[in-house]
């Protein structure tokens, strides 16, 4: 299999090809599918890309449609709109608004992208299938509720069933939209050209689509058999997003990262589908400077290599604006262009994870692991009917900002319901995984790998009574359950299964403790059932997010849950860090607000790979709010091999002899790049060489772990390094190039 026929790493970008931005992943997506798309295709093919599509499925330039000059019919009633009749738009185009998927519109879609099929992309990305909570008052939506519901349309704001209900529509509707494109043009693709096509979802996650208010199919797209996998769309702008913890309301990009990774993992896990995960080396806001980027988004990578399952990745959307852009330089005067260690690190880190997929990992320092359950409907109650929300608004104009006018604005954004379950934990060291609550009744199972969940019903509510049935099962054969919850939130009596036909739940907690041999007003504490537990604390997981003494108490909680199953794996020694072996590399993250301010102290030998130098370093510091990410040379210490340890190019064509070690990099033009490579050999001739120039390179020889570093320039046509023994002698080569 040609190496880029696996896909590991690949990025987006809405430009022609330009080297100054040639990453050298296996895959780019080419963005949009406006009259240059073919031409765009053409060009990154011809560079040895394996090329996709990506356009927005939820909006777009698609002035043709809601102007009638697609069928003859103007389509602004299928805009989404505000109560006040305001259409809401994406970013700060008028005419670019958010759509209420309908089936007209799904067919124009397909009509649209079928050029990128002729135009041969291996797979069509449709990003962020999004509908507002705000929305719900267009006449397209108003007409679909008729269809869907059989009855006459409500007002969103009128109630909490009425606003439950809209929302569970939205998401039905990108669903039925995703199904019918991703089939269609899949039938086309074989019919037509006799080749398979491949569809995937780019999508933020659940935990930030409720912060946001957003409406998305999340973990619906796993009953749609025609969606092949998922990006998951976490980068520095949704995981800056601020919420609470012990009383304090702030940036915790880390924690949020890591959450929100590990709930998208979720939808893949056990189907055989495909997920990248995003980072982002700069982020949509403009007005940050480089060391903010920097800081953040080593935070963001570090998160997603914490989670090991995962092993593909978008290493950058719009690298254009990523090395050709300007930002706030750190002095504050001026804008400048990224600065040169700062790319070079970059090109390192996306090539490193290229190797990600490594069959040894262990996470050091804690047997335990909780899984806190999640489910879609948190996004279908995020709002309380007839509470004004005309302040709140997500600019999503490129710059997130948010205006906050009121406590409950505040209040919606901080989503302290799920961060309150999960903070206490990890900023005390313990893995915490969440999980996707709909995937219970899915896959037989999908709960063998837990010993501990944490659930609460205040803030999303269980979409079918079967799954009550197997997490009892689930707690009857030694799992241990920490239910949070005084049954207050008003969504408990909108109208669904636990209240109609014969059963007459007041809130679905009553039915699970039911189907757990439980009485509904069982007093707090611990409860056996059967080899399991349940762990009852009856308070809102609000509270959890308010103060030190409510955290502790969600701890005290969690740590007897773990006691009363016996649970070996339980052995959750408090800490401020996480560090995860995989494979060679080391990956750390230090917490702050944490059990104490002692850092992490590594002692080895290890390449640093977010540095630019790639340092040998003996002795590794990590404080509290920094994190590391470190080739551990001490793997194969022996090794006689000589291989690359890490190098910011795109590494083909390796040979290795007793006397020589050659290969070709790659990388876009205007970058200084780095590499360590292990020789079996002292070098002394280090050669580079591109379309017939040569340059002899200076180098850095570390005798104790037969590693050489070297600095060098890519050239747009790749270029070939030769490491000798002995030095050739000199045969008339071409004069270097300078650049």
């Amino acid at each position: 299999m040609n190496s880029r026929e696996r896909e590991r790493t690949g990025f987006q970008e809405g430009g022609a090809y330009d080297d100054r931005y040639d990453l050298q992943t296996d895959f780019v997506m080419v963005y949009g599918i406006g009259p240059s798309m073919p031409e765009r295709v053409r060009q990154w093919a011809e560079r040895g890309y394996r090329v996709h599509l990506m356009t927005g499925v939820s909006w777009g330039g698609y002035q043709d449609y809601l102007n009638g000059r697609f069928d003859g019919r103007l389509h602004w009633d299928e805009a989404q709109t505000y109560k006040s009749g305001e259409t809401i738009i994406h970013g700060t185009s008028q005419d670019i608004p958010y759509m209420v998927p309908t089936i007209a519109y799904s067919n124009y879609l397909i009509e649209k992208i079928r050029p990128a099929v002729d135009a041969g992309v291996d797979a069509i990305h449709l990003e962020e299938p999004e509908f507002w909570v705000e929305g719900g008052y267009s006449e397209a939506f108003k007409r679909e509720w008729l269809n869907y519901y059989s009855e006459p349309w409500q007002d969103p704001d009128s109630s909490e069933d009425a606003q439950y209900r809209a929302s569970k529509l939205k998401a039905y509707l990108y669903t039925r939209c995703l199904d019918r494109l991703c089939s269609a043009l899949k039938e086309y693709s074989l019919v037509r050209y006799g080749r398979p096509l491949y569809f995937y979802v780019p999508t933020h996650s659940l935990i930030n689509y409720c912060q946001w208010r957003i409406v998305s199919p999340e973990s619906h797209l796993l009953d749609v058999p025609s969606i092949n996998g998922y990006i998951a769309q976490i980068w520095t702008g949704t995981s800056r997003t601020a919420n609470v913890y012990e009383g304090v309301r702030a940036e915790r990009t880390f924690e949020t990262a890591f959450l929100e990774y590990g709930i998208m993992q979720e939808l893949v896990r056990g189907t055989g589908r495909r997920m990248w995960f995003l980072h982002d080396p700069v982020e949509d806001d403009p007005k940050r400077n480089w060391s903010d980027y920097r800081t953040n988004y080593v935070k963001t990578l570090v998160a997603s290599l914490l989670h090991p399952d995962v092993s593909r990745y978008e290493v950058s959307p719009w690298p254009g604006r990523v090395f050709t852009g300007e930002y706030p330089s750190d002095s504050g005067i001026g804008k400048e262009t990224i600065p040169a260690d700062y790319a070079t690190v970059l090109l390192t880190l996306m090539h490193a994870l290229e190797n990600m997929d490594q069959p040894e990992t262990e996470m050091i320092g804690t047997a335990g692991q909780a899984g806190v359950l999640l489910a879609d409907s948190a996004m279908y109650q995020r709002k309380a009917p007839g509470v004004p929300t005309a302040g709140f608004m997500l600019k999503y104009d490129g710059t997130n900002e948010v205006e906050l006018t009121d406590d409950y604005a505040v209040k919606l954004l901080n989503f302290s319901s799920f961060y309150g379950l999960t903070l206490p934990l990890v900023k005390r060291g313990l893995p915490v995984r969440p999980v996707q609550l709909d995937n219970i009744r899915r896959f037989p199972g999908y709960l063998d790998s837990h010993k501990l969940l944490v659930l609460s019903y205040e803030f999303m509510k269980p979409e079918y009574p079967d799954i009550h049935s197997t997490l009892a099962q689930w707690v009857r054969e030694g799992g241990a359950l920490v239910y949070v919850g005084d049954d207050s939130d008003p969504y408990h009596r909108v109208r669904e299964w636990w209240n109609q036909g014969q059963r007459r739940y007041a809130t679905p907690r009553e039915h699970l403790f039911a189907c757990l041999g439980l009485a509904a007003d069982c007093g707090e504490g611990t409860h056996q059932v059967g080899a399991g537990a349940l762990v009852f604390l009856r308070l809102h997981p609000e509270r959890l997010a308010e103060s030190t003494e409510a955290a502790d108490r969600l701890r005290s909680a969690v740590k007897e849950a773990f006691a009363s199953v016996q649970c070996p794996a339980g052995e959750w020694e408090e800490s401020n860090r996480f560090l995860l072996r995989r494979g060679p590399y080391r990956i750390a993250s230090v917490m702050d607000e944490s059990l104490t301010r002692e850092p992490l102290v590594l002692h080895g030998t290890f390449v640093d790979l977010l540095e630019p130098e790639l340092p040998v370093k003996r002795l590794v510091t990590v404080e509290p709010g920094q994190q590391a990410l470190l080739y551990d040379l001490e793997e194969h210490p022996t090794s006689a091999d000589s291989s690359v340890i890490a190098a910011s190019s795109r590494i083909e064509e390796a040979v290795a002899t007793a006397d020589s070690v050659g290969f070709e990099v790659r990388g876009p033009s205007g970058v200084r790049a780095a590499a360590r490579v292990r020789c079996s050999f002292r070098p002394v001739h280090v050669q580079w060489t591109a379309e017939g120039a040569s340059r002899e390179l200076p180098f850095t020889w570390d005798e104790e772990t037969k590693t050489v570093l070297i600095r060098y320039d890519h050239h747009p046509q790749g270029a070939r390094i030769a490491i000798r023994r002995e030095a050739l002698q000199h045969t008339g080569a071409a004069s270097p190039q300078e650049f």
